[in-house]
Order: structure tokens, then C-alpha cells, then sequence
């Protein structure tokens, strides 16, 4: 069966420091037979400021980020998601977090801009965020082909809107893609419960890929990487740290699984 890998990350303000990391971390998934590896958001670049990430954008199609992702998978012969990338393109000013996919060959098959963004003030503390400062939203939902399966994108704070991936459902997918940056707090509260709810609504595997840890900007980001299959069944998981977490992909199981019991047919409002 093929292997897929989340990768767990503690990314700060230099961006060739955070690469050389991602590299490691990449390789060792390769090691362990992944023919596709996720890594989290912001896994280049996580600014001492929040409008730092409009310094290191690239223009769409070239960049150092984007050519370490085409590089490493074409090297590495494996499919890679690309966590976030930010990419000019907004005309005030602002980025888009791109998630970007390349297949082993290093070509790029999929860019996914995060819809959703984080413009909250979290409850019982004194930290809060506006992400549309900086950030353009996207407005559509990918789903590509891959040879594990077909796969729908997503970013973080979209994994709190079950429309989207139903979205994704409904047109095929199979896999499920969640890199993410989660806060500690929102973390603790609602990470494990909301990626496994959007497993077994969808009868989809996830695979979410973190942020973990305490980072040079002061935030704290909760960790907790994880793969989920069709039934909501966590197959890996790193609770905190730097890794690499592999599981299992079992399409026929899904199969079966899903004929058995066809709730994705049974659906009545749209």
C-alpha cells in the first residue's frame, strides 16, 4: 500500500534555515518509502512580524521556496505539498497562502490559495490575529489526481468550515491535505476532534501536517501532526516537536468501506 508522511515543524524568520530543516525532515520520509509528503503552513517562513511575509513573497512560478519544492521532489522522486508559500499577486500589497503541490518529477500540479482566514481574537487570552491584514483569500477549492489518490487542499482555519471539504468530497476526494499553524490554546480545545470530524464526515483520510512549539516571534503553535483514516481512526501522530510521522493509505478499505456504508449518497441539502 503506499505511504504517505506529515511533517512536523518549528519554523522561524530565516527562510534557508527553515529549508535546510524541511530538507532533513523530507528526506527521511523519502527514506521511509513515502511517495508523498505534507508539509505544515508557513513551513519556510514564520515572520517576527506578521507583515514580514510581504518582504519574502515570490512572484507565482519562481523563488527560492518554490524551487527547493520543485528540486526536492524531483530529487527525492516523491509528491510533496508545499504547506504554505507566500506569492505576490494581490494588487494592495497583500500575498496569497498558497498551498502548492508537485509531483516527483517537480512539476507543479496544484495551487490551493487558503480561503479562510484567521481573524480572531482567542478566548481567554490576551493574543489575537488578522490574517486579511496581509493575506488575500482565495475563492476556490483543488482537488488533483495523484497516484495515492485523489486529492482535495486546504489550509489551517479552513478545517472549521465543513462546507468546503464536502466540496471536496462530493468531487471525488479521497485524501485530504490540512497543513496548519494552529494555536496552542485553540489547539488543545479543538485540533484532534475537528480533523477527525472532517475524516469521518467525508469518509476521507487526512493528513495534517503542524507547527509545534514555541517560535522566535513569541507564538506558540499546539503541534500534534497527525494521519487520520476514512473512519476516523488516528494512524500516526507526533504530539510535539520537530519529525515525521508515515502511515498507510488503504484506498480498497476505503472502497469497501464506503459502499457499506454510503452516507456520502445519502446526502439531502446541499
Amino acid at each position: 500500500m503506499p505511504l504517505v508522511a506529515a511533517i512536523q515543524m518549528t519554523s522561524g524568520p530565516d527562510v534557508s534555515a527553515n529549508l535546510q530543516d524541511a530538507r532533513a525532515l523530507l528526506e527521511e520520509a523519502a527514506g521511509r518509502g513515502a511517495g508523498l509528503a505534507a508539509l505544515p503552513e508557513n513551513f519556510a517562513f514564520m515572520g517576527l512580524a506578521d507583515g514580514d511575509k510581504r518582504r519574502v513573497a515570490e512572484d507565482d512560478g519562481r523563488g527560492p521556496i518554490q524551487d527547493f519544492l520543485a528540486q526536492t521532489a524531483r530529487r527525492l522522486r516523491m509528491w510533496i505539498v508545499g504547506g504554505t508559500v507566500p506569492l505576490r499577486g494581490a494588487g494592495d500589497g497583500r500575498v496569497a497562502a498558497a498551498s502548492l503541490v508537485y509531483d516527483s518529477g517537480g512539476e507543479r500540479r496544484a495551487r490551493y490559495d487558503k480561503i479562510h482566514l484567521f481573524d480572531i481574537q482567542v478566548p481567554g487570552r490576551a493574543e489575537s490575529y488578522r490574517e486579511s491584514a496581509n493575506v488575500a483569500p482565495g475563492s476556490a477549492p483543488v482537488l488533483l489526481e495523484t497516484p495515492l489518490g485523489r486529492l482535495g487542499l486546504s489550509v489551517c482555519y479552513d478545517v472549521r468550515f465543513p462546507e468546503l471539504f464536502r466540496r471536496l468530497s462530493a468531487a471525488g476526494a479521497e485524501l485530504l491535505a490540512v497543513p496548519s499553524a494552529f494555536t496552542e490554546p485553540t489547539g488543545r480545545a479543538h485540533w484532534e476532534t475537528l480533523l477527525r470530524a472532517r475524516a469521518i464526515e467525508n469518509l476521507c483520510f487526512v493528513i495534517a501536517p503542524a507547527q509545534s512549539g514555541l517560535h522566535p516571534n513569541g507564538r506558540e503553535t499546539y503541534g500534534d501532526s497527525m494521519i487520520v483514516d476514512h473512519w476516523g481512526r488516528v494512524l500516526d501522530r507526533l504530539p510535539r516537536g520537530r519529525g515525521c510521522i508515515t502511515a498507510e493509505i488503504d484506498l480498497a478499505r476505503q472502497r469497501r468501506d464506503r459502499d457499506s456504508f454510503p452516507s456520502l449518497t445519502h446526502r439531502v441539502l446541499n
